[in-house]
């Protein structure tokens, strides 16, 4: 009996997972094909190409946007944990990372350790097992105000939220926009833009964590406007789901955006007639206490592994 030839293994770039990731984490080729500097038209047929190459389906094309396909989740698992080890082996592949040793106090933010923070340390304690991490959730004012004493040693937050930026030393990892987010099915879900006006006509879900509720009726304030109607909450997945039920809409930043609910609703952003100030992510560590060579190992794995995170529309990635 003959044995059936091998079926080839399908070959694509890292340039095309770029490119998938991109539009997935996006929702819209149009916006992932400004992100990485190509037209519409080359990242649409870029997407078909990897489709093709792949033999299934990865994208559900819509008039609003894409959504990934069953294929396509599992897809972007893989496809992230192999631009995720490419960027180590090319950034750092040479450090002696057995030779540093030592403990590492991190204090970190609400969002910056929710949403990123955590899987950048697993890969640093990786690197290097011989340094101790020790990692402790604190308030911005906190945090802060343990850098200006001396007694926080490097910190991970929104920098766009310091009081006094020119008291520490900080690196910018990244600057994100702000959006509107609407339902799927809103009114101003298919307008190029939204003027406050009309998005003071929407009840507005105000977030009460990592100091929302201060900088959004900041620039309510600077706009001279105020929402009809305010509702709170301290849970980010309430605020997503409420806005996918369209019971209100919000403006964040793309850091934290994602184009579906916990529940699988749709959301989409939408820009707003107004400079809205950008979100700066970063990390901090005292002025007058130099760095140690643990320390600035840290720095510089954080700094790869969370520019790599942040690879998302609406973001400058800073390297």
């Amino acid at each position: 009996m003959t044995a059936s030839p091998a079926r080839p293994v399908p070959r694509f770039t890292l340039k095309q997972l770029h490119y998938f990731t991109t539009v997935a984490r996006c929702g819209q080729i149009s916006a992932a094909a400004a992100e990485v500097g190509l037209s519409q038209s080359a990242m649409t047929l870029a997407m078909a190409e990897l489709e093709r190459v792949l033999g299934a389906p990865l994208l559900d094309r819509g008039r609003n946007g894409v959504v990934l396909t069953v294929e396509g989740h599992a897809f972007l698992q893989h496809a992230n944990v192999v631009l995720q080890t490419a960027s180590d082996a090319a950034r750092l592949p040479f450090r002696r990372q057995t030779a540093l040793s030592g403990t590492i106090e991190l204090a970190a933010t609400y969002t910056v350790l929710g949403y990123f923070l955590l899987p950048a340390l697993a890969r640093f304690q990786q690197l290097f097992p011989n340094i101790r991490v020790t990692l402790a959730e604190r308030a911005r004012p906190d945090i802060e105000a343990g850098l200006q004493s001396g007694q926080v040693q490097i910190a991970a937050l929104l920098l766009s939220n310091l009081d006094a930026p020119q008291a520490v030393r900080t690196r910018v990892l990244a600057r994100s926009r702000r959006q509107l987010w609407v339902a799927d099915a809103h009114p101003l879900a298919d307008q190029g833009s939204a003027s406050w006006d009309e998005i003071a006509r929407h009840p507005y879900i105000l977030p009460t964590v990592a100091e929302g509720d201060r900088n959004a009726l900041g620039y309510w304030k600077t706009a001279g406007r105020t929402p009809t109607e305010i509702v709170r909450t301290a849970s980010m997945e309430a605020l997503r789901e409420m806005v996918a039920l369209g019971l209100g809409v919000t403006i964040l930043s793309d850091m934290v955006f994602r184009p579906w609910s916990l529940d699988g609703r749709r959301i989409r952003a939408v820009p707003v007639d107004a400079r809205l100030p950008v979100m700066e992510v970063g990390l901090a560590w005292p002025m007058d206490r130099p760095a140690d060579a643990g320390t600035e190992a840290c720095l510089d794995a954080l700094q790869d592994f969370l520019g790599l995170a942040f690879n998302r529309p609406g973001h400058a990635i800073l390297e």
